[in-house]
């Protein structure tokens, strides 16, 4: 492998908090490095499209704080394809790009990996998605966050719930994982958790509904993660409705709010660490890996690991949620 000269950075999939906070740690990292930084703007698409710039350390002054990501981001169909991919490169070569930096979740690095396999460009990945779902990293840049954010909505859900004696069913993303809903739900006091880590059955779920009213209680809030099997929101309310038609329910589906505004400090920091050891690994060799922090340490794991192996889930959460909202 020849001498690391020239890398790119960029964002792609879903927009996450703290990705910029990730940016900026490897443009500054990167200079300190003796290297230069490019930008890549709207990730793989824009890397089609040649949108490639130059970054110097005031490229990223005062980003550190704000959401969202000063390189956009985009899906992109045409890298796909062999051809879209081959013009990527090209845009890189002719850029003199020599190693990336990949910022984002499982679509990113699988596009990575494919595109490190045909066109031998080293390149390391940051975990950047609020659905906490990847193999390799106790916590993604922009989960904490986007958990915060909900904890926040349902705070005040909670007061109107209880101001009028009704059942709130409250939908956070999570198509594939459960992680926001169960840290969110463990921290609002959730009656029930439903996540597609499980099956849910409203026979149950009513079941228990009427435990509670035998209980005195008079409302409560259902945390459910869009990808439960069972339909979003709306569709569990509905179930539930038809089979204890005197509760009063409510929907409240929180949507994109849950990926915008001001990292935490966690997510700061989280971005900050992986983005400096992203740039130093790539200057000592490693290549198709993902930087993590498992157990307060950096970790490296393959591309192929972080994609294809499942992260495990803490099913021990969501009865601790049930006993503790009792």
């Amino acid at each position: 492998m020849s001498r690391l000269a020239r890398i790119g950075v960029f964002t792609s999939g879903g927009d996450s908090p703290g990705m910029n906070a990730a940016i900026r740690a490897v443009v500054r990292t990167g200079i300190n490095e003796g290297l230069d930084v490019y930008g890549i703007y709207r990730g793989y698409e824009g890397m089609i499209d040649g949108l490639i710039e130059p970054m110097e350390r005031h490229s990223v002054s005062n980003i550190l704080q704000r959401g969202g990501t000063i390189l956009k981001s985009a899906r992109s169909k045409r890298f796909m394809t062999y051809e879209g991919r081959l013009q990527a490169f090209q845009n890189l070569e002719q850029h003199k790009i020599d190693g990336l930096v990949a910022i984002g979740g499982n679509g990113t690095f699988t596009g990575a990996q494919i595109f490190e396999k045909e066109f031998n460009i080293p390149i390391v990945g940051l975990p950047g998605t609020i659905d906490n779902d990847l193999y390799g990293t106790d916590f993604t840049i922009g989960f904490d966050t986007a958990a915060n954010t909900v904890v926040q909505a349902a705070d005040k859900i909670r007061d109107t719930a209880t101001s009028h004696d009704r059942l709130f069913f409250i939908e956070v993303m999570g198509r594939d994982s459960g992680y926001l809903a169960l840290w969110s739900g463990i921290a609002t006091g959730a009656e029930f958790i439903l996540v597609p880590e499980t099956k849910t059955y409203i026979d149950n779920l009513t079941r228990l509904l009427k435990h509670d009213m035998r209980m005195n209680k008079t409302s409560g809030i259902v945390i459910v993660a869009e990808g439960d099997d069972m339909g979003g929101a709306y569709d569990i309310a509905a179930k539930v409705k038809e089979k204890l038609p005197e509760i009063d329910t409510r929907v409240t589906v929180l949507g994109h709010v849950q990926r915008g505004g001001a990292p935490t400090m966690h997510d700061r920091i989280l971005a900050s660490w992986t983005g400096y050891e992203a740039v130093k690994a790539l200057k000592d060799g490693k290549s198709s890996v993902m930087v993590g922090i498992e157990n307060k340490q950096i970790t490296f794991t393959s591309f192929d690991d972080s994609i294809n192996k499942k992260k495990s889930f803490n099913f021990g959460g969501l009865e601790l949620a049930r006993i503790l909202s009792l």
